[in-house]
Parts: C-alpha cells; sequence; structure tokens
C-alpha cells in the first residue's frame, strides 16, 4: 500500500529529523523547494548537499521535483501576505487565499501526480520535504490533498517535537 507522509524543516535538527523519518518508515524523501537552502545554522543540516549526504548515509533516497515548488512570484505572494498579518514564515499558520488558487491552478494542475505515484515505494513511506512547521502553511499539504483525492494515497503530516 502506498503511503506519503509531508515534513518540514523548522523546529527539527537533525536528529529527530531522521528518527521521525525513521518511526514513519520512509524510504524516499521527496525534496518539493524551489531553493533547498535554509537559512540559520541551526539548519544547515537540511541545505541539499549535506541533507543528500546524510539521507544516504541513512538509507533514505532522495529526489528533488521543482515542478512542484512554488515560484518566486507565489512566494513573494504569500510574503506580502504574511507582513500583512504580521507573521513571519517560521511562525505562519496558514497559505493565503489567494497563493492557494494561483498555486493550484498555476503548478498543481500542470504536475504529473501520476508519474511521481508510480515510483513512490511499495514498501515503506515517501516524505514531502519543505520548510515550514505547520503543514496547512506549506504547499505540501496542497500536494497531499491532491494525491488523496486524486489517487487515494493516506497521508499523515509529521510535526517536530514539542519544545
Amino acid at each position: 500500500m502506498l503511503r506519503v507522509v509531508t515534513i518540514g524543516v523548522y523546529g527539527f535538527d537533525w536528529a529527530s529529523f531522521l528518527h521521525r523519518l525513521r518511526d514513519a518508515d520512509v524510504r524516499l524523501l521527496l525534496d518539493v523547494r524551489q531553493r533547498r537552502g535554509v537559512r540559520g545554522a541551526e539548519y544547515a543540516w537540511a541545505n541539499s548537499r549535506r541533507l543528500q549526504a546524510a539521507l544516504a548515509d541513512a538509507g533514505i533516497a532522495y529526489e528533488h521535483h521543482p515542478e512542484l515548488a512554488p515560484t518566486t512570484e507565489l512566494r513573494t505572494l504569500q510574503y506580502a501576505e504574511d507582513d500583512r498579518q504580521g507573521v513571519g514564515k517560521r511562525s505562519r499558520r496558514e497559505l493565503a487565499a489567494e497563493y492557494i488558487q494561483r498555486y493550484t491552478t498555476e503548478i498543481l494542475d500542470d504536475a504529473d501526480l501520476t508519474s511521481i505515484v508510480s515510483a513512490l515505494p511499495t514498501n515503506g513511506t515517501a516524505a514531502l520535504l519543505c520548510i515550514e512547521a505547520e503543514p496547512a502553511a506549506c504547499h505540501r499539504s496542497l500536494i497531499t490533498e491532491r494525491l488523496t483525492k486524486q489517487h487515494d494515497i493516506p497521508t499523515e503530516h509529521l510535526r517536530p517535537p514539542a519544545r
């Protein structure tokens, strides 16, 4: 049975991130970020090259799916809404309605999820990776919603440990 989880970077260190992946039996990590770097020394482990090397050491396959990443224009739209609401990317709780609509029509409606689904591990789990701790504040929740609706794939959102 195919299964997908999502995970963000914020709120994790490498050890707790890997622990969550292992607990969910993740065999494949699908990186859906446009830019695969993360600001802040505490998140250096999540920068693309370091992350790929650490995942390889842990026996977890890695794929980058830039076709599922929001464009710079869409991210800028969300940042403007964050500014209007007085929240930052690390504290955002939800996506702007216009962002959701435009991401859906401009990115998700054109994405070939069937080819991604056909490459998912049948033994173990696949994880969608982005930045935000809160899934509803990230496009990965829109991707998993579509995977569930169109392909009947159960999804779960992995959250960072409580601090």
